[in-house]
């Protein structure tokens, strides 16, 4: 018959790395059939009941710690429990320090030159650690998770005016000047930076780029949550500026989950001006087109690191776009007679203008109201059934266009008016011949407006493709013969890089021999020292022995 015994230590805490070492050392144990140790959570509980090793009648916190033993007899049951004492004690490895401190701020005396802080803590209390990291002048890599968002977007405030970074929280991985923290893999150093929103995501991306015999600069987290709406992407931006403004970074690549759309927008807009090729990686996000400008959007982690890689061998003067580079002030109103190529620039255009809308929207919050009204940037299918009701298709007939122009000529918000010329059987015999005395007209009255052509067609067209394109180019139109390179124009036109008010973060602490504090998981030390960084490890507790109350009276009494 089977006995279980259990053993409740109140208010003390220990990582769950340890705690899976003890479970492990207590199931090597003669006759011990099953055993559970957990810090005694609601949940931890939960999963002890369901394995069916929760004691009868249990009165715990979830800072206690609570250990469960199943065994052969009770004689087999009660020797275990006698045996923790000691199978902790082996936790302490060779690269333990002879001393731990008990606070951060005793850790910072011990190692004044971290500059981070590696914390791994419960996320009730990790929020907590991490303001204490950031009033020490100490960039923060937070690993903890079921942290709020509140104290998320607050921790990161507070740290981007600082100018220092916070990783997290639930950052699985990052690497500082060859150093990686968390879960990270052994690379060498390289001309490759990395801001990933994904950890594993990162690990893919900076491992292939190592085995195909590049390396990384640094690999800056950022957390899952830093690229919704909420959060803004506050991290990102940072980690975006530093590697933009990083020397011996030559590449960029930006990993990350389905990204807020809006947030999306903006780092890509961002990253058009960072001088640098830049890959882009959003994973679940259709990519706008496979290049704008010095940006390459990848379709897969591997191939991320190949263009990567493969963007190392290109000169810089190739980066530079052709063309005006002066930006439009306004919005820009897209004024289709192709469906197709209408749904094609909106694909390529949302990546940078936000918000953008549409009669053919891509997605629902992009429909526009009233077709006949522009709201924002806009583009407009006019072959839609909407403006086909008694008149011939926009192929054939100019009118509703030349309209439409005109219309979108009188709002002051219009910067530029993108058009299609679609040539060919059955199409009008001269659009151009049409359009440019519209496009004269509005430009002697609004000479900043601009306007850009997508001229389709070829040299055997009935309406000579030439005489097209030279009447379109002598009114000053932009023209080219692709959505995608029309897209890739405009996206650089209405691109605009907004100068952060904030303190960059110190690129030199960067590149500084890696020193850091950690709190929590102690493989994270164990890793840190493996890796020849100077670490020490806070022997942290919860503050009053977990007791909420007590806790938040001695914090008020510290202040």
């Amino acid at each position: 018959m089977t006995v279980t015994k259990h053993e409740i230590r109140r208010g003390a805490y220990y990582d769950s790395v340890v705690l899976m070492q003890l479970q492990r050392g207590l199931l090597s144990l003669h006759d011990v059939l099953d055993a559970g140790v957990v810090m005694a959570t609601q949940a931890n509980c939960d999963l002890l009941a369901a394995n069916h090793l929760l004691p009868n009648s249990v009165a715990s916190s979830p800072d206690d710690l609570l250990i469960v033993v199943k065994a052969a007899s009770d004689s087999a049951a009660s020797d275990a429990l006698r045996e923790v004492d000691a199978l902790l004690a082996k936790r302490r490895t060779s690269t333990t320090e002879d001393f731990r401190p008990r606070s951060l701020s005793a850790a910072a005396k011990q190692l004044p030159e971290a500059n981070w802080v590696l914390i791994s803590v419960p996320g009730r209390y990790a929020a907590n650690v991490a303001r204490e990291a950031l009033d020490l002048g100490k960039h923060v890599f937070l690993y903890s998770d079921n942290v709020s968002l509140e104290d998320e977007i607050a921790l990161k405030k507070t740290a981007r005016e600082k100018g220092l970074l916070v990783m997290g929280p639930d950052c699985g991985t990052a690497i500082i000047n060859g150093i990686g923290l968390g879960f990270a893999n052994r690379l060498r150093r390289g001309p490759v930076g990395l801001v990933g929103a994904s950890g594993t995501g990162t690990q893919a991306v900076t491992s292939h780029i190592h085995n195909l015999g590049s390396g990384i600069s640094h690999a800056i987290g950022t957390g899952g949550r830093d690229l919704k709406s909420d959060v803004g992407a506050i991290a990102a931006h940072q980690a975006l500026n530093a590697l933009a403004n990083d020397p011996e970074t030559k590449v960029i690549v930006l990993v990350s989950k389905p990204p807020s759309p809006d947030i999306a927008t903006q780092l890509i807009s961002a990253a058009l001006f960072t001088s640098k090729p830049v890959v882009i990686y959003f994973i679940g996000y259709p990519p706008p087109a496979r290049r704008i400008g010095n940006l390459h959007f990848a379709i897969s982690l591997s191939e991320a690191a190949e263009i990567a890689v493969g963007q190392l061998s290109v000169n810089s003067d190739q980066l530079s776009v052709t063309g005006d580079r002066s930006l439009i002030t306004g919005h820009l109103r897209g004024l289709f007679s192709g469906g197709t190529l209408a749904y094609e620039a909106l694909l390529g255009l949302q990546a940078t203008l936000s918000p953008i809308y549409s009669n053919a929207p891509i997605t629902n919050h992009q429909l526009l109201k009233d077709p006949l009204k522009s709201e924002s940037h806009t583009v407009i299918d006019l072959g839609d059934e909407f403006f086909m009701v008694g008149r011939l298709h926009p192929m054939i007939d100019n009118d509703l266009r030349i309209r439409r122009m005109r219309q979108e000529a009188a709002d002051p918000e219009t910067g530029l008016i993108l058009f299609d010329v679609v040539l060919g059987e059955g199409s009008h015999l001269d659009p151009a011949g049409e359009l440019v005395p519209v496009i004269r007209e509005i430009r002697e009255k609004r000479s900043e407006i601009e306007f850009v052509a997508i001229v389709i067609g070829t040299d055997e067209d009935p309406q000579n493709i030439q005489l097209q394109v030279d009447q379109l180019m002598q009114a000053g139109v932009a023209v080219f013969r692709t959505t995608a390179e029309a897209v890739e124009y405009v996206s650089l036109k209405f691109s605009s890089h907004r100068s952060s008010q904030f303190p960059p973060v110190n690129l030199e602490q960067l590149k500084q021999p890696l020193a850091a504090i950690n709190i929590g998981l102690e493989s994270f030390y164990d890793s840190l020292i493996a890796q020849g960084a100077k670490a020490v490890h806070v022997e942290w507790r919860p503050p009053a022995g977990g007791n909420e109350k007590l806790a938040s009276l001695l914090a008020r009494m510290k202040k």
